[in-house]
């Protein structure tokens, strides 16, 4: 049996998030989701997914590609993910060797992967010379069983919403999520700052959930929100809670995501996903007081190209 790598087609969406899924299960994805990043990515991204497939069946995904947004030229990443009963047939090795292959023809000069944080892993990616950097945790409550804390009087000059109310201009939020991302931890700066770009990538992406992300308003504009993704099932996640620099330490954030997480749950949600950057001590201990529990912890890899 020979494993081949190739780039992805339409039709591969579903055996696609069906791996990633299976590879790893803190994170929705459905085949909508994966059609609709291919196909609306920016053109700057230079987004390429790649299926290693063994007889037919798809074992294992990548994703590529380059960090548009970022003020530093090429960013470039890479995650690759393999079916957990097809490992050890090669399919990782030769999807890390093509992913790289292509992005170096698009001038990339440093490469970023997730990493799971499990020796086999780890070992996987510092063989290819991947040193270690930052972490982050996947968390997970679970909203069926758990109990969430009260709902709390809403102060009087805070009004909660939810981003299905600023369908008609969603740049306020636009705007709001641009400067709380300058302050989310990473390897690799981001700056929002095509408004176009983050209608297709974010807004419109077919797993963010308008009911369900909530948005603390004072003064007539957004001064917290906690962005809500589904999977159209039972599964719910928090993508990015933030707070606007003038109005934190008022615990605005966390008052927008406890109403975000009190309305999937009656809407019939039964477990509820988040992701940290492990130094993140605010938010971990937020996520705590819910009643998040950490499920898993990625390791990023970075690797100089030339």
């Amino acid at each position: 049996m020979t494993v081949i790598v190739r780039d992805f087609r339409p039709r591969d969406a579903e055996s696609f998030s069906r791996v990633r899924r299976l590879a790893l299960p803190f994170m929705l994805s459905t085949p909508q989701s994966v059609a609709y990043d291919v196909t609306h990515a920016h053109p700057d991204a230079h987004v390429r997914p790649l299926v290693a497939e063994e007889d037919g069946e798809v074992i294992g995904t990548a994703q590529t590609g380059i960090a548009y947004d970022s003020p530093q030229p090429g960013q470039g990443y890479l995650n690759v993910y393999v079916h957990p009963e097809r490992r050890g047939r090669g399919a990782g090795s030769l999807l890390v060797r093509t992913a790289e292959e292509r992005l170096a023809e698009v001038s990339a000069t440093r490469l970023f992967a997730w990493v799971l944080d499990e020796p086999a892993n780890r070992d996987f990616a510092e063989r290819r010379g991947y040193r270690a950097s930052r972490s982050a945790h996947f968390l997970r409550l679970d909203l069926a069983n758990g109990s969430l804390p009260p709902r709390r009087p809403t102060p009087a000059d805070v009004e909660l919403r939810t981003a299905a109310d600023f369908a008609d201009d969603p740049r306020p939020l636009f705007e709001l999520d641009a400067q709380t991302l300058l302050d989310e931890p990473s390897d690799i700066a981001h700056e929002f700052t095509d408004y176009e770009a983050w209608l297709k990538e974010t807004w419109h992406h077919p797993l963010l959930s308008h009911e369900l992300t909530s948005v603390a308003v004072v003064d007539g504009r957004p001064a917290a929100f906690s962005a809500a993704r589904t999977d159209g099932g039972t599964r719910y996640g928090t993508v990015m809670t933030g707070t606007a620099r003038a109005h934190r330490g008022r615990g605005l954030a966390k008052l927008a995501k406890n109403d975000s997480l009190h309305r999937a749950r009656a809407a019939g949600f039964t477990e509820a996903f988040t992701g940290n950057d492990s130094g993140n001590e605010p938010m971990l201990a937020i996520n705590k007081w819910f009643g998040y529990e950490i499920c898993a912890t990625e390791v990023h890899h970075v690797r100089q190209l030339g």
